[in-house]
């Protein structure tokens, strides 16, 4: 390859920061040691493609724009939803093209794109994948709210009130109306 590869090389170490960054927001409801945006990221990826294959949309696009949806977090930290009212957001477009810069042209603008979709809910598959942001956090909320945090429910609340398409917002029911460990009782083949 031509082009070098220096700056994907290290791009790649500063995505890996994304599995000890934390989402903050979550501190707000107790929770002492929150999921990381990493890990926000990869099953908000799973649920993209799963809306977008039920909407019609296409699911590898969506999925690959939800993995790089929370990707500028690497420098901006995970500002929660009250921190934006006091903090100025970083332009996630303006961030992601400093992070791309040196990278291969044709790595580097296909990052910007998708990042541009998906900020500007530019596609059918940038809608299921801002949908699937919201349901993967009603989730993670459900799943400490089990755990006890009951403060979380401000966050399930808030992320259902938010899904925009019909297969999230069915889903969306569908997982409020399970237990967390419903899927295991079915797999083990438990009737009740």
């Amino acid at each position: 390859m031509a082009d070098d590869l220096s700056a994907v090389a290290r791009f790649l170490y500063e995505a890996g920061t994304l599995k000890h960054t934390r989402r903050t927001g979550w501190w707000m409801a107790g929770i002492n040691d929150p999921e990381s945006v990493a890990e926000h990221s990869w099953r908000t990826s799973l649920i993209a493609s799963i809306i977008a294959k039920l909407e019609g949309a296409d699911p590898a696009r969506a999925a690959f724009l939800a993995v790089w949806h929370d990707t500028q977090e690497t420098r901006t930290g995970d500002v929660n939803h009250l921190g934006k009212k006091y903090a100025s957001s970083a332009d996630p477009e303006a961030v992601t093209a400093d992070q791309t810069a040196g990278m291969p042209e044709v790595l580097a603008s296909t990052i910007q794109d998708l990042v541009a979709e998906y900020e500007a809910k530019g596609s059918p598959e940038a809608i299921c994948a801002r949908d699937a942001d919201k349901l993967e956090c009603m989730l993670q909320g459900i799943e400490y709210k089990a755990q006890g945090y009951q403060a979380a429910q401000r966050w399930i609340d808030n992320s259902r009130a938010r899904l925009t398409t019909e297969t999230g917002q069915r889903l969306a029911d569908e997982l409020l109306g399970q237990g967390t460990l419903d899927w295991l009782r079915a797999a083990i083949g438990e009737t009740n």
